[in-house]
């Protein structure tokens, strides 16, 4: 006689449901992780976002705005984001481990997708404080980006350069852009340093409501830091209002990175999203005109995730 266990069967079944669940739901959501609301990442995150829920209508599409670099690097570690923006030498401490930078242990479940624009290290200060060079600094009051993020272990790379400590200061604050601003605004500060593209929203702001001086980073000095991820760059004339001079400074490339669990299909998706809707990212922030795909691989410190090699193969930028 045949017997039939409808409830057996049931269970059996939901178990397969809940097995499965886990790669389905990562199917169905890409989560962008950005920076603060006022820097450059957020906004190029909110068109890449745009981009990758047009090349995957089914899938569900969200930015999140973060301390940058850092906490986005661990937040894909722990896959609790697809795609994200960092700066690369907080991406080489990542991967390497280094945990002086934050990390307390490799972050090898990391992969690349794409070089991106460099960011520059903008020191910019009130005309009214009398800081005019990196020396002047000593004694006045700063805000150098939230704690361990990308923009602070900048700060504390160049000042180490510079000969300058934070005891130097008068005070020191950990603050986002947009903050920073705010205080220097009302005289509570008298200079910020922000690690981001050219034009970022906050230090516009700032040299439409005050006078600024943009201070100079000697190529000497970015030659002391010892990091090949620094490179001397120039600040040019205009980007900033009053800033009539092109000024000196560093360089730092930022990258787009996602993580192994993400398949190689949403990845190679997501790459071609960046590259095919570039002319978004570029009406969003001008920091994107200087994103290229010819100098998509340059530096990438870690493997690329396999999605993302198919689409270079694919376009002839890896053989």
């Amino acid at each position: 006689m045949k017997v039939t266990i409808p409830g057996l069967a049931a269970v059996v079944l939901a178990a397969g449901l809940c097995a499965a669940s886990p790669a389905r739901a990562a199917e169905q959501f890409v989560n962008v992780l950005t920076g603060g609301t006022s820097g450059v990442y957020y906004p190029l995150g909110v068109a890449l976002s745009t981009n990758i829920g047009k090349a995957l209508p089914n899938v569900k599409t969200s930015v999140q705005a973060t301390k940058a670099s850092l906490e986005n690097l661990n937040l894909l570690q722990n896959g609790r984001g697809e795609i994200a923006f960092t700066l690369g030498d907080s991406l080489s401490d990542a991967w390497k481990g280094n945990e002086e930078a934050g990390f307390k242990a490799p972050l090898n479940k990391l992969r690349g997708i794409a070089a991106i624009y460099p960011n520059y290290i903008q020191i910019v200060a009130r005309a009214d404080s009398g800081i005019r060079t990196l020396a002047d600094l000593k004694g006045k009051r700063i805000s150098v980006g939230a704690p361990r993020s990308g923009t602070e272990l900048n700060a504390r790379t160049i000042f180490e350069a510079a000969g300058i400590t934070y005891k130097d200061f008068a005070k020191v604050e950990y603050l986002p852009f947009g903050e920073s601003v705010e205080l220097m605004k009302n005289r509570q500060l008298d200079v910020t340093l922000q690690s981001a593209g050219l034009g970022v929203a906050s230090l516009r702001d700032l040299a439409t409501s005050v006078d600024i001086v943009v201070v100079a980073v000697p190529a000497d000095v970015v030659k002391k830091t010892n990091d090949p991820a620094y490179l001397p760059a120039t600040i040019p004339a205009n980007t900033y209002k009053g800033q009539t001079t092109d000024v000196p400074s560093a360089a730092i490339q930022n990258f787009l990175v996602t993580h192994e669990g993400v398949s190689n299909d949403t990845v190679y998706a997501m790459t071609k999203a960046l590259w095919t809707g570039l002319d978004n990212l570029v009406a969003a922030h001008s920091a994107a005109k200087s994103i290229d795909q010819k100098r998509a691989l340059e530096g990438m410190p870690l493997p690329l995730h396999p999605g993302a090699e198919k689409y270079y193969k694919e376009v002839g930028i890896l053989k």
